[in-house]
């Protein structure tokens, strides 16, 4: 089921005009969040090819709409898929300071965020709680889900101005402080999150990246940074709201999850306050999250879809999902907060 989006094939749909493209529709973005959708018309299309062929016309859709999902394209694994990303962009990440577990499927391709399927994953924007995150995402859809299991996507410029002015005005001007703790036998462990298990590479990112890193007894670290609330575009000069603190937050947890910790005395894994260490009130995030869920749009994913999405323009999550799902993620470019 989607939420607004036409479906590949309903709507006006043009074909593009040049040899290669000839073997393409494209179906324009309907509404603010919802792909552009570029659908092959026969079987066997090289989707590689076709992007780097195309790869201003799609920086343009990015740019407008902030997705372009690629249907029916030659992508049936994930090298396929490896070879879509690493031929469109040259600068592909690693997952490095990550918050969510995942599993590295080949290098740089990593599977999707390993939560229970039962679960709902917010919206966000990858790696918004730092002040280095990839410009682009990349998703391979290997193997749909019986229901459910849609990625969908939320316009962080809508985002921004749906927001008061007020509470616009707070974050921007303190910033968010995130706080993390590693090695308590909950959550990711500092080896996970930073992909080694040398503790002077993670001191080096750490002071890098203008993360404060205080190593504890028995293997443990907590990192601490003050990263921007709002980021604005390098390319359009737009604003967006371009944080976390709604997911890092302790209010994101069921109270009883909270008080479970609290009574097991494991403690919080992550935390969010204001950047002068203010607490962040509970009705100010709901009020985010109610932004959030206004200017959300879903489509069901299909076979062999790959979708590439502007990282700052666009927050994504994950509907609850039965049977099975796989869905691949690569990271590339690199952007750095003002």
């Amino acid at each position: 089921m989607t939420d607004g989006i036409p479906a590949p094939g309903f709507g006006r749909r043009r074909a593009v005009g040049t040899t290669l493209n000839d073997l393409v529709d494209i179906t324009p973005s309907a509404y603010p969040a919802a792909p552009v959708v570029v659908t092959a018309r026969r079987a066997g299309i090289k989707l590689a090819a076709w992007l780097q062929a195309n790869a201003d016309a799609v920086e343009a859709h990015l740019h407008q709409a902030g997705a372009v999902l690629c249907r029916g394209f030659a992508v049936g694994s994930a090298e396929d898929f490896a070879e879509v990303v690493a031929g469109a962009d040259d600068e592909l990440l690693n997952y490095v300071y990550g918050a969510t577990p995942r599993s590295r499927e080949l290098d740089k391709v990593y599977t999707s965020t390993e939560y229970p399927a039962a679960q709902t994953i917010a919206q966000h924007n990858e790696l918004s709680y730092t002040t280095s995150w990839p410009a682009k995402l990349w998703f391979c859809c290997l193997v749909p889900a019986a229901e459910g299991g849609q990625t969908p996507l939320a316009d962080s410029r809508r985002v921004l101005e749906r927001i008061s002015p007020e509470v616009r005005e707070r974050f921007e001007r303190h910033g968010v402080r995130y706080t993390r703790e590693f090695g308590s036998g909950v959550g990711l462990t500092w080896q996970q999150t930073f992909e080694t298990t040398d503790r002077g590479t993670v001191e080096r990112f750490c002071a890098e990246n203008g993360i404060r890193a205080e190593w504890g007894p028995h293997d443990t670290l907590r990192t601490t940074q003050v990263c921007q609330a709002v980021a604005e575009h390098p390319v359009t000069g737009e604003r967006v709201w371009f944080n976390q603190a709604h997911l890092f937050h302790p209010s994101t947890l069921p109270q009883d999850v909270r008080a479970s910790l609290a009574a097991s005395g494991a403690g919080l894994t992550r935390d969010a306050c204001y950047g002068d260490g203010t607490p962040i009130g509970e009705a100010e995030l709901e009020e985010i999250r109610r932004a959030y869920e206004a200017e959300t749009r879903s489509f069901d994913w299909a076979d062999g879809d790959v979708m590439v999405i502007d990282n700052i323009i666009v927050a994504h999550g994950r509907r609850p999902y039965s049977g099975s799902r796989r869905v691949l993620v690569a990271m590339s470019g690199t952007t750095r907060a003002n």
